[in-house]
């Protein structure tokens, strides 16, 4: 994009992905976001791709943190600005590396249709996850839970100490998703920690929805 070599206005979905994908050191997501801040032909590009009704975005880890500092390139919704959480180091001060429970909740989000009260294990790698600054009314869109389903702020079932185990969000209009873990790497049972009792092991996980969710409404605009 910086090189001009394509532009955003021949996509309809863009997922910024985690993996330390700018950079292994921490604060990594800021700097990827200044790289397109301060690039007034880049900060253009990503601002009209934001505001085509026909676009979804989706931030994971690092890209989860990168993309919440370009909220201010985001359309408001309903009257009310862009905002999002921002996130900094974990409560353990500790990279988190593990598979945490989490549950999907009822929002807006486009990439979750049809998935609330699913709770499904998750890949978790990451030194900064805990959301700061969670504004008023913000849509989460998965939290983190205990054994009992309820969500939790507690070590290590809550990795990264976020209030109310928070660890995604979304836009007002669903378009725009941002999480911390990485379902990514478990869309598929192998990946998993477990075989769920009839699951092949070859067989998509349910994380894999997501995906197919982002494909149809991309298909039907």
């Amino acid at each position: 994009l910086i090189a001009g070599r394509v532009q955003l206005a021949g996509f309809q979905a863009l997922v910024a992905c985690g993996g330390f994908s700018y950079g292994d050191v921490l604060g990594a997501g800021l700097g990827w976001a200044r790289s397109i801040l301060q690039n007034p032909a880049l900060r253009a590009q990503f601002q009209t791709f934001f505001h085509r009704a026909d676009t979804l975005a989706l931030g994971v880890c690092n890209g989860c943190q990168m993309m919440s500092y370009l909220d201010e390139l985001m359309p408001a919704f309903e009257g009310k600005k862009a905002q999002f959480p921002r996130f900094v180091r974990n409560a353990s001060t500790r990279y988190e590396a593990r598979v945490s429970m989490l549950e999907i909740q009822a929002s807006a989000s486009v990439f979750t249709r049809g998935m609330a009260g699913t709770r499904l294990p998750v890949a978790v790698a990451h030194g900064e996850g805990q959301m700061v600054n969670i504004p008023e009314g913000a849509l989460i869109a998965m939290r983190f839970v205990d054994g009992a389903g309820q969500a939790t702020q507690t070590y290590p079932l809550n990795p990264n100490g976020s209030p109310q185990g928070a660890t995604s969000v979304c836009s007002g209009d669903g378009r725009v998703m941002m999480m911390m873990p990485h379902p990514e790497r478990v869309f598929r049972y192998a990946q998993w920690s477990f075989l769920p009792e009839g699951a092949a092991l070859d067989a998509h996980s349910p994380w894999m929805q997501l995906f197919h969710n982002a494909y149809d409404w991309c298909a039907a605009q």
